[in-house]
């Protein structure tokens, strides 16, 4: 008879660490979206995930708490998009499972719009703020993916949460990942 699992271990390649904390602060919008997009364009480069992205910030500093990529064919997890990985390194880092917890803001940094999951996950982490390059429909065109049941009023449903989205910051380099993605043959999902 098999055994159930009982744990699971959820990991970012290797060359993130050298890639994601070089810089210390990043003080603005263009700043942080850089470092998402760079991360999704190292993971389609690499082989290592899916063209997606994504950082946790200090939203007074600047300074970087936690980045993701995503992992979800290379781990055999379906939770392992790039936001979700942040979030929980976030919260590992900070020790608490909720980041806005004691009233410190955060922003998350991500080169795509959240598919449902991660969209649920941004109101669930405590984010305060979060950052969009590429949208749903540049990630729909651009690959074969199915980015689930998003409310078409998702960022009105953020803002009624007190979470404030900002669009199409590096949209277009955000795009070009997606297109590259693709161009390799990378596992649509």
């Amino acid at each position: 008879m098999n055994r159930l699992v009982t744990s699971v271990n959820l990991t970012l390649p290797a060359w993130v660490d050298a890639a994601a904390y070089g810089e210390g602060l990043y003080p603005t919008d263009e700043a942080k979206m850089r470092l998402a997009v760079e991360l999704a364009r190292r993971n389609v480069e690499a082989r290592t995930g899916g063209p997606f992205g994504a950082a946790v910030f200090d939203a007074a500093t600047g300074g970087l708490i936690s980045v993701g990529v995503n992992r979800v064919v290379p781990l055999n997890n379906s939770t392992a998009h790039a936001e979700m990985m942040a979030f929980m390194l976030a919260q590992v880092r900070l020790g608490k499972f909720r980041l806005d917890d004691g009233g410190h803001a955060f922003v998350l940094a991500t080169s795509a719009q959240p598919c449902a999951m991660c969209y649920g996950g941004v109101v669930w982490a405590g984010v305060r703020r979060m950052i969009v390059a590429a949208r749903k429909e540049d990630v729909e065109a651009h690959t074969h993916f199915d980015e689930g049941p998003v409310p078409d009023n998702w960022v009105d449903g953020l803002r009624a949460r007190g979470i404030e989205v900002t669009h199409d910051v590096l949209r277009a380099d955000a795009v070009e990942v997606l297109k590259d993605y693709t161009r390799r043959g990378g596992a649509d999902y």
